[in-house]
């Protein structure tokens, strides 16, 4: 969930070859007329398909078959519900999401919502971690509840970083954040080791995970550290602290490789809550793919039911048996339990599951369910709401009775930069990135001496056009340089490919927007500076050295 320099340190040429797109698409009404990127291209060599690493290199070989492989969905399909969409997202920059529709929703209807993101202080902040801030900026303008975090604790515990250090670089990347934007009378500013809310909740979460999980998901071992463990819980705290003062959908913006996390903090809000709410057809329980198969043999029960208004579960195992819908597995599974079942109907109901409730959160749910309902030891059973009636009414009992009624974080993923030498953007390669820090003319020089998807000779260039697709500094105005201007980061674009611009002039207009940007960010960074006592945040700790200082 945190944005550190490892998050930029993966990406590989070719694999961010399509971040900056390809050709470019006609304007699209879904996205309010607006030009916007596609994703393509081929596969980078050597790259990792399945593994996604939050503290690891890895290295996206497609970003599309991470909606195959993780259950990532697509970006294009949600932006049309978006009001005002960033350029990130218009671009393609931004290019999937879990279940970022309710935001969107909240954002539409003008309710409440809230993003969040934290930042591990392990080097300076770079124009890879302005993607980052950007994204929760914008949601904080949109009517957000913004929340960015410095992970100290986890700099601390997984990176070995000492205090001074942490203390050193935290400033610096709260100092950007302000510069660009952000309203920290309006949002919220925390360090982890200072958030006791945070760490009480990640007690909490911690007693609903166990190691088995966190070595099938991380990787760990006999040899992990114990506090580096923690500080994954301390993280799934972090992701829903914006909703201990009430559930709300909450966005965390992150790069693909932070997915790991948010799968996990997904699983841990609905441990949490006190009632799961689904559909059933009869008093035994059916998982997803058997309650497909038992909505089919509903809907069809005029070609077998006696009383197609009451058709029994024994009718059902028979249909069933005989039409032979697949899976196979599942079929034979519910036909077995249909037929033990018998005579009961088959009906549909929403079952309210007892998952981590009181006996008198339980009770005071029996009580608030109007309506026919069936009772039983660990479910209940009503015949007269829907799903999204009893999802709001699960969740109104749980907060009456002490819980947290916990929405599912959503999320959104951005691609990561190509290193401006064309290789990894890597902080312990100063030419390859650029850092929020640099000296204006330092980061003119870095542009300049950047790689570049040229042509070997102006004429090649004039001829053929150049590889836009394939160059960092294309990346640099579609990501940064354009800010909220189409017009120009497609001008550039259509200029290059058609060969009318060459690298020398596209490199020294970008040398100068780069260095334009970095003395107006740094002028901003110096206001907040002889600001920062008024922020509500401790940017000095005072923790005692360890043996990891």
């Amino acid at each position: 969930m945190t944005t550190d320099d490892s998050h930029h340190d993966d990406a590989s040429p070719d694999e961010d070859r399509r971040q900056s797109g390809g050709t470019w698409r006609e304007p699209d009404a879904r996205s309010g007329g607006e030009s916007v990127l596609p994703d393509g291209g081929t596969e980078a060599e050597g790259a990792d398909e399945a593994t996604l690493d939050p503290w690891g290199s890895s290295t996206i070989a497609d970003y599309r078959k991470l909606f195959e492989q993780f259950g990532i969905e697509a970006f294009d399909e949600v932006l049309p519900e978006v009001p005002n969409p960033h350029y990130l997202m218009r671009r393609g920059v931004i290019f999937g999401h879990r279940d970022y529709r309710p935001v969107a929703e909240a954002m539409r209807n003008d309710d409440p919502f809230a993003a969040l993101s934290g930042f591990m202080p392990t080097g300076d902040p770079h124009i890879g971690h302005k993607l980052v801030f950007d994204e929760i900026i914008w949601h904080q303008q949109q009517g957000g509840d913004a929340h960015a975090l410095i992970a100290d604790l986890e700099a601390h515990s997984a990176r070995g970083l000492s205090w001074d250090e942490i203390d050193e670089h935290a400033t610096d990347y709260v100092l950007s954040l302000l510069a660009l934007g952000f309203d920290p009378d309006e949002g919220t500013l925390y360090r982890q080791s200072d958030n006791r809310e945070v760490q009480d909740l990640a007690f909490e979460l911690g007693a609903e995970a166990n190691f088995s999980e966190l070595q099938a998901i991380y990787d760990f071992d006999g040899e992990t550290d114990v506090s580096h463990m923690q500080s994954v819980v301390t993280q799934m705290a972090d992701i829903l602290y914006p909703q201990l003062d009430g559930p709300k959908p909450t966005v965390i913006p992150v790069g693909p490789d932070q997915d790991p996390h948010m799968r996990l903090a997904r699983d841990l809000a609905a441990r949490m809550r006190f009632f799961g709410v689904t559909e059933a057809f009869a008093s035994f329980e059916a998982d997803a793919v058997e309650r497909t198969l038992l909505r089919q043999a509903y809907d069809a029960r005029e070609e077998y039911a006696e009383d197609v208004d009451r058709p029994r579960c024994g009718e059902a195992a028979d249909w069933l048996r005989d039409h032979q819908p697949a899976p196979a597995d599942a079929r034979e599974s519910v036909v077995a339990k249909l037929a033990e079942a018998g005579k009961e109907p088959l009906r549909p109901r929403i079952r309210f599951l007892d998952r981590n409730a009181t006996e008198a959160a339980f009770e005071a749910l029996i009580e608030a369910i109007d309506g026919e309902k069936r009772v039983y030891d660990e479910h209940i059973d009503t015949f007269d709401l829907d799903h999204a009636e009893a999802e709001e009414l699960a969740r109104q009992v749980e907060l009456d009775n002490g819980g947290y009624g916990f929405q599912p974080p959503s999320s959104i993923y951005h691609r990561f930069m190509t290193g401006l030498t064309g290789g990894k953007m890597s902080s312990s390669i100063p030419a390859s990135h650029i850092s929020l820090l640099d000296d204006p003319e330092d980061g003119y020089d870095k542009v300049k001496s950047a790689t570049t998807g040229g042509r070997s000779t102006a004429e090649e260039q004039r001829e053929k056009g150049g590889k836009a697709d394939e160059c960092p500094v294309y990346e640099l105005y579609a990501y940064l340089l354009s800010g909220d201007d189409d017009e120009f980061a497609k001008e550039v674009y259509d200029e290059c490919v058609g060969g009318e611009r060459l690298c020398g002039g596209c490199k020294e207009q970008a040398a100068e927007l780069m260095e334009q940007f970095l003395e107006e960010h740094q002028e901003k960074r110096a206001e907040w500076e002889d600001r920062l006592e008024e922020l509500d945040i401790d940017l000095d700790s005072d923790r005692a050295p360890t043996s990891a200082d």
